[in-house]
């Protein structure tokens, strides 16, 4: 299997992460189940092998870049990656209309939309000094 293509242009939404403070709509704990929720289902998708599914997951501008990426179209090119399990959700961070959801094994941003929550970049590891870069991220 061919690896994910690793992202080296930091998203904006991650170096300026502890200023995104926007008010969001409902109460952080229902923003914060909201993520949760939205995690779980890209991460069932990723151990069942759905491709549709995660493809379903991402956020559009993300699942553009990776078909834009690629030459092909989303589902084809994410079941052909190796994307891995990310494990258990160790936190979930919400500013507004942005989150960060710290799993064992990786790291997930997501936007909220109008239809919830979708995944913006998932595959990030930190950087020294820097932000994080991503496996898949939107453009």
């Amino acid at each position: 299997m061919r690896e994910l293509r690793r992202a080296t242009t930091p998203l904006v939404l991650l170096v300026a992460w502890p200023a995104v403070l926007v008010a969001g709509c409902g109460s952080e704990g229902e923003r914060s189940a909201d993520v949760r929720h939205a995690v779980v289902r890209f991460e069932d998708a990723v151990e069942q092998g759905d491709a549709a599914g995660m493809c379903a997951a991402l956020a559009p501008g993300t699942a553009q870049e990776l078909e834009s990426s690629q030459k092909s179209r989303c589902v084809k090119v994410i079941g052909e990656e190796a994307v891995p399990a990310g494990g258990q959700i160790r936190s979930v961070d919400v500013y507004g209309r942005q989150a960060r959801a710290v799993l064992a094994r990786d790291t997930l941003f997501l936007s909220q939309f109008p239809g919830g929550w979708k995944v913006v970049a998932v595959g990030c590891r930190p950087q020294s000094g820097g932000p994080y870069e991503c496996a898949v991220k939107g453009g």
